[in-house]
């Protein structure tokens, strides 16, 4: 009568749990893998689009197509979020030209807050003199696969 019944021993069980647990154990590293490697890719986006919008406003106020520039700013954003309002164009009463329509999300922090650097601050500082934006990084303490941190991208 025993060997008409179906269904799965405990030993076979475990055996099955065993293997999908060891199936489980090694998929979760590569998917940890894909994301970092998804959030470095958007950091380096993320930078690469402020920093160009940076250089066009320099470009822009060194060709002096651009409104009256804060003295001692040295033709750079007294803030990022200057990029996104806009500056009035020389030689005209309303007309704005915009550098970025968002200030991109920093992927490493989640956030909207990026570490600044002027012209006037050394390159490896974390801390913003105030007299312009020169230079974007990410603010997280994170390193990357190669051992350099974010914050030096």
């Amino acid at each position: 009568m025993r060997s008409r019944q179906r269904g799965l021993t405990l030993v076979e069980l475990i055996v099955a749990f065993t293997i999908m647990s060891l199936l489980a154990a090694m998929a979760v590293p590569l998917a940890r893998a894909k994301v970092r490697r998804e959030k470095e890719r958007e950091l380096r986006w993320a930078l690469r689009e402020i920093r160009a919008a940076i250089d066009k406003y320099k470009d822009y106020c060194d060709q002096q197509l651009l409104g009256p520039v804060k003295l001692g700013t040295e033709c750079y954003p007294e803030k990022l979020e200057v990029l996104v309002e806009g500056v009035r164009l020389a030689g005209t009463v309303d007309k704005k030209i915009r550098f970025l329509r968002r200030i991109p999300k920093d992927p490493m922090t989640n956030s909207y807050d990026w570490g600044l650097r002027s012209v006037q601050d050394d390159p490896d500082s974390t801390s913003w003199g105030g007299q312009n934006v020169f230079d974007v990084y990410t603010k997280s303490t994170e390193r990357a696969a190669d051992g350099t941190p974010y914050s030096e991208w």
